[in-house]
């Protein structure tokens, strides 16, 4: 699949579709309580979204069957909302989600603590979301992919952090998922070089120890194999000549 480049116009409506996706997540995320199911957090999105005009670009995406996929602790990423899975204190909790909006799509996430968590815990999350930083820094006019991977891998696996390599980040426009693939770890000075107009999705995966995961036996949620805790942080951004522009914020 070729890279597609995007027009001012078509930047415009991608930055909207990508205010409702933060939107979405934050509203979910700042009402997280123990007790509540993914599924509630699930309904949160949806509600948010219907508000809004649109609806969730994840629902039905290869079969999944939420608005956002809500993953606990262990699970990395895919996690489906369900009424029997509830939350409890010391929880992070990772709700990962997209707003389909005029033809195009939103795709962000970001890890939240139920009520107090473990420094462990918050070290976490401290240091995925500043690699997440990290490799928007390098995502500039001229620079390659492996600029931006290097960065992550850099940041993460010199504090000690293992970095899940079956997942990645990716393109994203009027498809959810478009070329070129974003990994969290490479070589810097590798891969496609990044132009103006082009829209990617950064989205470190990092786990507390060690890189393997496994998908369980409903098909769809990633865990980590030794149970660590695992952190995910991601930003749709807009390759400029000024520089990175994030599309997933306020």
């Amino acid at each position: 699949m070729s890279i597609v480049i995007k027009s001012k116009s078509e930047l415009a409506i991608m930055r909207e579709a990508g205010r409702i996706t933060c939107g979405a997540i934050w509203y979910a995320g700042e009402r997280l309580k123990p007790g509540m199911s993914t599924l509630d957090v699930d309904k949160l999105v949806g509600e948010y979204f219907a508000r809004h005009g649109c609806r969730s670009c994840f629902k039905g995406l290869y079969g999944f069957p939420g608005n956002a996929c809500i993953s606990v602790n262990e699970e990395v990423i895919h996690g489906i909302p369900k009424a029997s899975r509830r939350l409890k204190e010391g929880d992070i909790v990772s709700i990962d989600t997209g707003a389909a909006y005029q033809g195009f799509n939103g795709d962000s996430c970001w890890t939240f603590p139920v009520g107090k968590i473990s420094d462990e815990a918050k070290a976490l999350l401290e240091v995925t979301e500043a690699s997440l930083h990290e490799g928007i820094a390098q995502a500039q006019v001229g620079a390659r992919i492996g600029d931006i991977s290097h960065a992550v891998e850099e940041y993460c696996a010199s504090r000690g952090y293992g970095i899940v390599r079956n997942y990645c980040g990716h393109g994203i426009g009027r498809e959810v998922h478009e070329s070129p693939e974003v990994p969290n770890w490479g070589k810097a000075g590798h891969g496609p070089r990044l132009v103006a107009g082009m829209t990617i999705c950064i989205e470190p995966m990092i786990n507390v120890r060690g890189d393997d995961v496994k998908t369980l036996k409903d098909g769809w949620t990633v865990v980590t194999k030794n149970g660590s805790l695992s952190a995910h942080f991601e930003h749709a951004i807009a390759i400029t000549p000024d520089g990175p522009v994030i599309l997933t914020q306020p």
